[in-house]
């Protein structure tokens, strides 16, 4: 077997051997620091003897361990993290353990030593450190091992952005020819954005004014091109497409076009001038567009239309428009993704099912003492039941109206459905979830022990009264629903992401079924839901074949030590 490559300062299982030989310890002690040692090792899912047996190397992981994946009570975990802690700033004292990682090789601490100011120091630690067991010497550090460096940070969710290299290299070039024995080569300093807007002011009345009159009619009812009778947009939707059209006339000016020649919405549409302005957006997003590169086009084009642009223009904007679509990501974000791994594991999305059960029985034990702590907890409890249940967007949760969208079509015994007319719903499709009887209870119990502390003497029809008038605001609710899905199970999921994974859940379990995920999701059309999921497949075909492989593993057949 290939040897398990070794760390350049001690590690756990350094840790444990010296604790273990320690005279001046306590027998009690050495155990319980050898125990949380390996316990913490064995939730970090790592060898000993890759981790580092240094306290500031390891905290931030520490800090984002949760009981629930750990397989560990609350109490147990915060006991076995500060035996982790204690352990190794004894270490650190006993071992001379360098706080801040390996000791420097001679050369790097040479330099370090001459630097005199502190910040400049600290700027350059880490570069120093990542650079001493490597075997980097000082004067090979070049924009190459710096990649090397930032992409080291990068994927152990350290800071490594632009500011940060430009500050570490700022830092590197204060020193050349002012350190005695500092490289002479500069490293290059990315340069910081200046953001300095042009006033909207400054722009032609008559571009102005035509945006003005433009957004104006999206807020009326009118026809499309196809003769579709459209909705109104609402307030918010249309400062954003105010805040776009000024953006997109701001950049056609960086990129070269004259202030004073785009006096009207038709000349800032311009095929000319929407390629230069694509373009330089294209440029910022790097080798490949952005989504919102792409949407940008097909915006363009959608608002030449409406505007009544001559055919020639459209085309030439659709024919941009297809070009930039060709680069349009399918499939989730890698994000989302991420989220559908956890959730698909077994055992992970039973516990956010679960959690509504256990947060009313917290509920109930707190009524007597915290009517109003109480009260909120059984409206989260009943909020993820829902989503869990019935995967709406926020804005229909948030909106729901008891008699009007949670209503019993059987009488007061029988279960809900909850309802959304089309004009509720963001795409115009018609939502019907009827409810099973378990959560049928679980909001009926909150409806009457705990919701009219919520009302606090109010009447008003909402299921998520908020602490105002009217119902809970959409931010609020969302946010506490993630918390407390977070504190109690470990999965970190937003309230949208609940639809991605009931899509992911039903994938697996009717591998190719679209047309139901499009359903249960209110989707206009399932090569919206096909183009959504399309990446799941990779992940039903590989446990599809697993389970192949498994029916011709003998039965006693064992994994190799």
């Amino acid at each position: 077997m290939p040897q398990t490559p070794a760390l350049v300062e001690p590690s756990f299982a350094d840790a444990i051997g010296i604790i273990a030989a320690s005279a001046e310890l306590p027998e009690q002690t050495r155990r319980h620091w050898a125990t949380s040692l390996r316990q913490i090792a064995k939730a970090l899912d790592k060898p000993l003897e890759l981790i580092p047996g240094r306290y500031s190397a390891i905290s931030k992981d520490l800090a984002h361990l949760h009981e629930v994946p750990a397989g560990l009570t609350a109490k147990t975990l915060r006991n076995h993290k500060s035996n982790v802690k204690g352990a190794l700033l004894w270490l650190a004292r006993e071992e001379e353990v360098p706080r801040h990682g390996a000791p420097l090789t001679p050369p790097w601490e040479a330099l370090r030593v001459e630097i005199e100011e502190k910040r400049t120091r600290h700027r350059l630690s880490s570069l120093m450190r990542y650079c001493s067991p490597k075997g980097v010497s000082p004067d090979e550090v070049d924009e190459a091992v710096v990649d090397g460096f930032m992409d080291y940070r990068h994927q152990r969710g350290m800071e490594a952005d632009n500011a940060f290299r430009r500050f570490m290299a700022r830092a590197w070039n204060s020193n050349v020819g002012v350190v005695r024995g500092w490289p002479a080569r500069r490293l290059v300093e990315p340069p910081a954005k200046t953001r300095v807007e042009i006033p909207w002011e400054r722009f032609p009345e008559g571009l102005r004014g035509d945006i003005d009159r433009y957004l104006e009619s999206l807020r009326r009812i009118r026809r499309s091109q196809t003769g579709r009778r459209v909705r109104p947009l609402r307030q918010a939707t249309v400062n954003l497409r105010r805040a776009e059209l000024a953006a997109a006339a701001r950049m056609a000016v960086k990129a070269g076009v004259p202030i004073e020649t785009l006096d009207s919405l038709g000349k800032l549409l311009a095929p000319d001038v929407v390629e230069k302005i694509l373009d330089a957006y294209w440029r910022r997003n790097g080798e490949e567009p952005k989504t919102f590169t792409i949407d940008l086009a097909k915006r363009f084009l959608m608002i030449a239309r409406e505007t009544n642009l001559d055919a020639s223009a459209c085309d030439r904007l659709d024919e941009m428009r297809a070009a930039l679509e060709t680069h349009r990501r399918d499939g989730l974000t890698d994000k989302n993704i991420a989220l559908i791994r956890k959730v698909i594991t077994p055992g992970v999305w039973g516990r956010v099912v679960n959690l509504p059960f256990a947060m009313m029985s917290s509920a109930h034990a707190r009524r007597a003492h915290s009517p109003m702590l109480a009260a909120v907890t059984a409206q989260l409890a009943v909020a993820i039941a829902i989503l869990a249940a019935a995967p709406v967007r926020l804005a229909n949760l948030t909106a729901i109206r008891l008699g009007v969208n949670l209503i019993k079509p059987g009488g007061p015994d029988s279960n809900y459905w909850l309802v959304f007319p089309e004009y509720d719903v963001k795409n115009r499709i018609k939502l019907e979830f009827p409810l099973e009887p378990y959560l049928t209870r679980l909001i009926d119990e909150y409806v009457f022990d705990y919701r009219s502390a919520l009302l606090r003497g109010g009447n008003e029809d909402w299921l998520f009264p908020g602490p105002g008038a009217g119902t809970k605001g959409k931010a609020l609710l969302s946010g506490q629903i993630t918390e407390r899905i977070l504190k109690a199970t470990g999965l970190r999921i937003t309230t949208h992401q609940f639809r991605h994974a009931a899509g992911a859940i039903i994938l697996m379990r009717r591998p190719g079924e679209y047309e139901l995920v499009r359903r249960i999701l209110g989707h206009r059309n399932v090569r919206t839901t096909i183009g959504a999921y399309v990446g799941l497949e990779t992940i039903q075909a590989s446990e599809i074949f697993g389970k192949i492989v498994m029916e011709h593993l003998d039965d006693d057949s064992e994994t190799p030590e």
